[in-house]
């Protein structure tokens, strides 16, 4: 090596230094049990003269990835170490100081300079003292940064942490810290550090995760917080119209929409009584395909979408037809994510083998003064029974009798080939809505898991005021959600997941009130309901972690999950104890003793913890709640990798698997696999009506929804009947919604999935 220059980041030559370098492994290598010959030797064969330091440190990345294996999964984070090392180099330059921990982590001159730069919002900078910031700055551990494997660090740098003229200007415990700060901001003086250090310590220790739009949009300026939103359009022109102008608002700052379509008319449909006029609902889901990929996600991905159809709907075939390959590409949208809302009285027609009739909302609504969209249970039933006496006697002009059990599979012929529709079970769904008294839940958002009240915005009348034309609109309701998930991978203990939980629940309770809402209607809704949603991912590294095979974690998991409730549920009596309840909370199942659709008589019986359960339902009765709806478990899977975990509540995907992309091939696997192997159980190899039984355990205790994935092995002789016999299953048990539909192709490859980043990050 004698002799060999390099070329420094600044431009200079220097000496290669072999002793540096290995200090430089060492250091990445530290605590880990692994033998550093075989990337020393392959940085020896690659280092030449001229060669850059760059240009070695990502060779030395490489090499590292390249190392990883089962038997020494630590070499990813190896990877990620040097990647880490890498970002200190690229930040020392550009902030002309020393690279080491206590020169980079300044974070009062850091702060100085974001605000300065306009890359951190100004309008907190007089929340805290000098001082204040000065005692915060101590909160912060360098060290924290080192927990990261290169799929995780290699994805917070390129999606969250925030840049200043196309470079880094931010590490991740500055990220940390700043988003701990202003989470808090509006904490009472006197308790607001301690608080700000809590939330800092569980977002750097990685036990709670936050949704992309907060843990991106947070300290930025203009920020939107929310991950879901839902709306639903009326039967007109201006509200059309109005919805595709809101999506386009909500996508472009990040937000992944749910929009209920099934109040406009069917195709062939009369228009101010001309027969054959209205082109159904495929035109307009088009245009709000197209504005999905016209507006973006903030630069970062296409926006993303999901249309909600009822089943009674005329159009429901053409619909199911929308990402399929075969038929008119002009009744098409490849970029909507297409979801089914099933009533209760199809699943019965199905296990019947009876006709579905399906019609025209337009004339149900002229003919009988009633909208299909807005009724569920009873109320539905009584009507669709009517107009199906109706439809059989001819006093129907649009409608049409199918076999209901043909409908659903068409549905699951859709979902093989396309991973869709989604399925929401709309009586479940409201069934279990704390607020049914202030209205219905139409639809879910993007990921299925969320959902509440959503009402159009009515366009009462026009008129022309100094030229302009002025529309008197009625209030209406968008569903807002702000989301966060608990790391179960790095909970390990009832106290550590109850302190989680309060946090979790403050951190999101604290979002809705200085959290930009794109909308109008968003921003009423958040006030009204105060809905969040905290969620869970690591479940299958939790478990292997207490040596719990998934297949046997039915019981273990009703049990957590119960905690997990108590312990939300708590936090949210306790705000409202201090800051008061929720907007619409007189009326709601919380102020009449009903928890997540069961009365304390069923606690009592069915419980495992009663005591605490009738302790809750006296707190309740004196304080009320903050939150309507305080729990929701996303896909999370971007997320994840950050979080250095497995995804939601599923079982893992594969042990280990290799993520090939134009940059190169990532490995992965869970945290735990080195030692705990044989109780990790791969969700491909598992009988889907296994996970539905765990999912209906963990469903019980989430008042809101889960992202719940289902992945059918083609090569263990699946059968439409097992697809048929899950769907069914889910439905029985209760389970709210369906999402994702994949498939193990016969060559051993899955079918993709896109994801939106708001829920799933």
């Amino acid at each position: 090596m004698a002799g060999i220059q390099v070329i420094k980041r600044d431009g200079s030559w220097q000496a290669y230094d072999k002793n540096k370098i290995a200090a430089i492994i060492n250091r990445a290598t530290e605590g880990f049990d692994l033998d550093n010959t075989p990337l020393e030797e392959a940085l020896a064969a690659f280092v030449k003269n001229g060669i850059s330091t760059q240009e070695l440190m990502s060779f030395l990345i490489l090499t590292a990835l390249s190392l990883t294996s089962i038997e020494n999964p630590d070499w990813k984070n190896v990877a990620g170490r040097l990647k880490l090392f890498d970002l200190y180099k690229k930040a020392a330059l550009l902030r002309n100081c020393n690279h080491s921990y206590n020169k980079l982590y300044n974070y009062p001159a850091f702060l100085r300079q974001m605000w300065k730069s306009g890359c951190y919002d100004t309008g907190w900078q007089s929340k805290y003292s000098s001082e204040e910031l000065v005692k915060a700055a101590e909160f912060l551990r360098p060290e924290y940064d080192l927990v990261y494997d290169y799929a995780g660090l290699n994805l917070l740098i390129k999606r969250y942490l925030c840049e200043y003229n196309d470079q880094i200007a931010e590490l991740p415990q500055e990220m940390f810290l700043t988003i701990a700060l202003l989470i808090e901001q509006n904490e009472k003086p006197e308790k607001r550090l301690a608080q700000v250090k809590d939330t800092y310590e569980k977002l750097a220790n990685r036990k709670i995760s936050l949704a992309t739009p907060l843990l991106m949009n947070l300290r930025r300026p203009h920020g939107n917080l929310s991950s879901c939103f839902i709306t639903a359009m009326d039967d007109n022109r201006e509200s059309i119209f109005y919805v595709i102008d809101q999506v386009s608002a909500i996508s472009k700052f990040g937000g992944g929409v749910g929009v209920n379509i099934s109040r406009v008319r069917c195709k062939g449909a009369r228009i101010k009584g001309i027969k054959n006029s209205s082109g159904g609902v495929i035109p307009w889901i088009r245009i709000i395909n197209d504005t999905a990929v016209a507006v973006n996600q903030q630069g970062k991905r296409k926006g993303a979408v999901t249309v909600s159809l009822d089943m009674w709907h005329m159009d429901i075939e053409d619909f199911l037809q929308l990402r399929t390959e075969n038929g008119d590409q002009r009744m098409k949208a490849y970029d909507i994510f297409p979801q089914v809302v099933v009533p209760d009285l199809f699943m019965k027609k199905v296990e019947a083998d009876e006709d579905w009739l399906v019609v025209d909302p337009s004339e149900v609504r002229t003919k009988y003064h009633v909208e299909l969209g807005d009724l569920w249970g009873e109320a539905f039933n009584r009507v669709y029974e009517q107009l199906y006496l109706d439809a059989q006697f001819g006093k129907l002009e649009m409608f049409k009798f199918v076999s209901a059990k043909e409908l659903l599979k068409k549905v699951m012929r859709s979902q093989i080939e396309t991973g869709m529709p989604y399925i929401a079970f709309k009586d479940t769904l409201n069934k279990y809505n704390p607020n049914k008294h202030d209205g219905v839940i139409v639809g879910t958002n993007l990921c299925t898991e969320s959902h509440s009240n959503v009402k159009p915005t009515k366009f009462a009348a026009e008129r022309i005021e100094k030229g302009k034309i002025i529309r008197e609109v009625s209030d209406g309701l968008v569903h807002v959600c702000n989301l966060v998930s608990i790391n179960l991978a790095n909970v390990d203990s009832d106290a550590e997941l109850e302190s989680t939980c309060q946090t979790s629940v403050r951190i999101l309770d604290n979002a809705i009130d200085f959290t930009e809402v794109p909308i109008l209607e968003g921003r009423q809704h958040n006030l009204r309901y105060r809905t969040i949603g905290v969620g869970a991912m690591g479940l299958a590294d939790h478990l292997a972690k207490h040596n719990i095979p998934y297949l046997n974690s039915a019981d273990y998991v009703d049990d957590l999950f119960e905690k997990m409730a108590i312990y939300n549920i708590r936090a949210s009596i306790s705000l409202a104890k201090e800051k008061g309840t929720f907007e619409a909370y007189h009326g709601s199942d919380w102020q009449q003793g009903i928890i997540m659709g069961k009365r304390q008589l069923w606690f009592n019986a069915n419980s495992k913890y009663k005591e605490a359960w009738n302790n809750i339902f006296k707190d309740l009765q004196k304080y009320g709640i903050r939150n309507s709806q305080i729990s929701a478990i996303a896909p999370n899977t971007s997320s994840s990798l950050i979080q250095g975990c497995s995804a939601s509540v599923l079982p893992v995907y594969s042990k280990f698997f290799v993520e090939t992309h134009g940059k190169g091939s990532i490995p992965n696997c869970p945290p735990f696999i080195k030692d705990k192997f044989w109780f990790y159980q791969e969700n491909r190899n598992i009988n889907q009506k296994v996970v539905i039984e765990v999912m209906s355990r963990i469903n019980k205790w989430i008042d809101t929804g889960i992202s719940i994935e289902l992945m059918y092995n083609l090569n263990r002789n699946i059968r439409a009947r097992d697809i048929y016999e899950t769907i069914m299953e889910a439905w029985k048990k209760d389970i709210k919604t369906l999402y994702y539909t994949r498939t193990i192709q016969k060559d051993g490859s899955a079918s993709e999935k896109s994801e939106c980043v708001s829920c799933a990050g």
